[in-house]
């Protein structure tokens, strides 16, 4: 028998959460309901949920905090769920961490096709724990060494820890070094043409990457003013 994955819903309202829970157990997903922060984060513990619906509004603690106290310990991808249409709602959840963004009210089939495509992306992302059978998977320059097949990126000798897409998103990069990427050509390398989202969602991994891995005398990442990004290779 196929264990069903998991949805954490989190949202203050209970209706809301219902039809939630409703059209996700139609696509036989397995769902837990509750409705304050405190609470999600107790549930994230005791659930172990394949993926999280986190509203922002939330009694007691919000879902901005909730985000980033999952991150702290755990990369389970999380779609944030809001009625702020701002792009500053928007990018602060994706700088949190959050995976995708939905804004209320939306449609039941465009969220269950929204938990569906992320989570085939975070399952296509092999464990760090399984051998490296695929040595190819690997780009490497002065300083830092980026490894795809165990997910794994080392700068002067020091594993610097980051999610997948961000990863991901580096590799991409450095394997085609001083080539020009648009936003648009990331967005469907990286994240696939199945991803619903705005071309923002590249500029806040550029700018957490570049928080967590400065450049190299001999190498950076470089902004393409008006075009895209390169991995720049001097």
């Amino acid at each position: 028998m196929v264990n069903k994955q998991k949805i954490l819903i989190v949202d203050d309202d209970e209706n809301i959460a219902e039809l939630i829970s409703l059209y996700l157990t139609k696509e036989c997903f397995d769902t837990m309901m509750v409705h304050d922060g405190e609470k999600a984060l107790i549930a994230y513990d005791t659930y172990q949920p394949n993926l999280i619906l986190l509203d922002l509004m939330l009694p007691g603690i919000d879902g901005y905090q909730v985000c980033r106290e999952i991150r702290a310990k755990s990369n389970v991808p999380i779609i944030m769920l809001s009625a702020k249409g701002e792009v500053f709602d928007k990018v602060l959840g994706l700088e949190l961490g959050a995976d995708d963004y939905m804004m209320k009210p939306f449609d039941s089939k465009e969220l269950v096709a929204r938990v569906k495509a992320v989570l085939r992306r975070y399952q296509a992302v092999p464990k760090a724990e399984e051998p490296a059978e695929d040595k190819g998977k690997c780009v490497e320059y002065p300083g830092i060494v980026i490894n795809l097949t165990n997910y794994s990126v080392v700068v002067d000798g020091a594993n610097v820890d980051m999610p997948p897409k961000e990863l991901e998103l580096l590799y991409f990069l450095a394997s085609s070094p001083n080539q020009v990427f648009t936003r648009e050509q990331l967005l469907d390398q990286i994240w696939g043409y199945e991803y619903i989202g705005d071309t923002r969602t590249v500029d806040v991994h550029i700018k957490r990457l570049r928080e967590k891995i400065k450049d190299h005398s001999t190498w950076g990442l470089s902004t393409v003013w008006g075009i895209g990004y390169k991995f720049e290779v001097k």
